[in-house]
């Protein structure tokens, strides 16, 4: 995990200095052990792998800022991490207090869901926590009525990740191919 997210900060880097830039120091075990406390279980090993190199990036302001270079998405810290998670947690709960548990509950929201990017619109890449999930990677798009499962592993996401932009790839999973804009920031287009 820690190898391929090296290799793809190496290509932020060399080809994308704009979004390479806006990556901040990592979470330290304290500040990682105290996200733990707040979301209630252990986190996935690769997740925290992912927040000891970088506790999410310095926050957009615009669409035209770097720094959402994993699928138009940005890293949360463990800020934006928490309350990301407490404001699905309390979807998923609101849905079981409420009678519509079916429409929601694993569909659009989760309590075992850990949210480590998001978009401008408020999309969101999470890490699942649930049995028989643990460790995939889903796309929650707030106005779709179920989340898209994209790949069975944070180490699996990287690898698409570095193949698709070292040689130009479409990413079968995500229908998106790489694109470096004005030699300063990577996004993904569809296509």
């Amino acid at each position: 995990m820690q190898e391929l997210w090296r290799r793809f900060e190496e290509w932020l880097r060399q080809n994308a200095p704009g979004d390479y830039s806006t990556l901040r120091p990592g979470a330290s075990d304290v500040d990682i052990s105290r996200l733990e406390s707040g979301v209630g279980f252990p986190l996935h090993g690769e997740l925290k792998s992912l927040l000891s190199e970088h506790n999410g990036v310095t926050p957009r302001r615009s669409s035209m800022a770097p720094g959402a270079f994993l699928l138009g998405y940005s890293l949360l810290d463990i800020e934006g991490i928490l309350e990301w998670h407490q404001n699905l947690s309390t979807m998923a709960q609101e849905a079981v207090e409420e009678g519509y548990e079916e429409e929601v509950v694993g569909r659009t929201a989760h309590t075992q869901w850990v949210p480590f990017a998001q978009a401008l619109t408020g999309d969101l890449l999470f890490v699942d926590h649930r049995t028989g999930h643990h460790g995939e990677v889903g796309e929650i798009s707030f106005g779709d009525p179920e989340y898209l499962p994209l790949w069975p592993s944070m180490t699996l996401m990287l690898t698409d990740l570095c193949d698709a932009v070292e040689g130009s790839l479409r990413l079968p999973t995500a229908r998106r191919r790489p694109s470096v804009h004005e030699g300063r920031m990577l996004e993904w287009v569809t296509g």
